[in-house]
């Protein structure tokens, strides 16, 4: 059976919110899921699923959370080809680099070999019940594309 990991930092509540969305949309398809703390994982736990769907808010200028470094540097060397991924985040648009974590995960998953199966999903601060229905169908999109797979 198909199994997909969510993998997220929170700080406020807000991204853990958005993975608790996702987790419902890969949910409602049947598949297998994990969803955890980047913090609780250890990056080689990535090659045991067949999708991987990461979340981070962006801290600073555009930068990665403290909580999440380590992990991400940790990925390197990681062979991700034919992994399906998807990546989420929370930001602040007051600042000049926009949820720019999230466009640095994206970029490690596909210098690592992931395909990147949708669109990143970015939100302001807390997601809007709007934004927590995109995040439902980010995770029955990603799940489904197993389910067709398998």
């Amino acid at each position: 059976m198909p199994k997909v990991i969510i993998l997220y930092t929170s700080l406020t509540g807000n991204t853990e919110e958005m993975a608790e969305s996702i987790a419902e949309g890969v949910k409602a398809t049947g598949v297998e899921f994990v969803c955890k703390e980047a913090f609780d994982a250890k990056p080689e736990e990535l090659l045991d699923y067949d999708a991987i769907i990461m979340g981070a808010y962006t801290w600073g200028d555009g930068e990665l959370p403290d909580e999440f470094l380590d992990f991400y540097e940790e990925m390197d060397g990681l062979d991700l080809a034919g992994k399906k991924a998807a990546v989420f985040g929370s930001g602040d648009t007051s600042y000049p680099i926009y949820c720019g974590a999230v466009d640095i995960i994206e970029q490690k998953l596909k210098e690592l070999g992931a395909e990147i199966v949708c669109e990143s999903l970015k939100f302001e601060y807390n997601a809007s019940d709007d934004e927590k229905v995109l995040g439902k169908r980010v995770g029955e999109q990603v799940a489904g594309l197993l389910t067709v797979a398998g």
